[in-house]
């Protein structure tokens, strides 16, 4: 594929990506889009704005799906029942905050949204600190990208040169990081059920 096939796929989809990626899981995509909209090839509020509609509208449909059957799922998920334990003991203590923040701690952000709906906290209270978790998550994140892209302008000297290749890298070594976390989540749950 070319340089400038890549450029057009990148900025015909980048966005749709970033969406889909935040909808389902978060972080390393939206990291990537920041870089991206370093190197020129997104528009860095487009990339918060697509990451802040994915994260938030995922977490909300994950809240509804919890509220309606978040104990059952999280039984058949033996990974994520240690971690439910854990939102339901904060959610008492720290109730705003764990909504606010959960976004922020790995191994939190699948299962809290389907806890807390299992939990049955206000529709509205989820609603609004949902909200605002998603808009902090989506600026800090997608900014840290694009500040990873300038100190990594830094040093190289030919930057303009290497930035597809690198994109393309770290978009390779964000999925393999998906993968291995995903297949170790994967040994875990069966262990369990050894």
């Amino acid at each position: 594929m070319s340089h400038e096939a890549l450029n057009e796929l990148i900025r015909n989809y980048g966005y749709l990506a970033i969406l889909i990626g935040t909808f389902l899981e978060g972080e390393t995509i939206l990291i990537l889009g920041g870089l991206a909209s370093h190197m020129g090839f997104l528009e860095l509020p487009w990339v918060m704005a697509a990451a802040l509609t994915g994260s938030f509208t995922g977490d909300q449909l994950y809240f509804y799906i919890g509220r309606h059957y978040g104990p059952k799922i999280i039984a058949r998920r033996l990974s994520w029942q240690e971690g439910a334990q854990k939102v339901y003991k904060h959610l008492h203590r720290h109730k705003n905050l764990l909504i606010l923040s959960f976004r922020f701690f790995y191994g939190f952000r699948n299962v809290t949204p389907f806890a807390v709906g299992a939990a049955h906290i206000s529709r509205l209270r989820f609603f609004s600190l949902n909200l605002v978790g998603a808009v902090i998550w989506a600026f800090v994140f997608a900014y840290a990208g694009y500040l990873f892209g300038e100190a990594f302008r830094l040093f190289l000297d030919d930057f303009k040169r290497y930035k597809l290749y690198v994109l393309l890298g770290l978009v390779l070594v964000g999925v393999l990081i998906w993968l291995a976390t995903l297949i170790r989540h994967r040994r875990r749950a069966l262990e369990h059920k050894k």
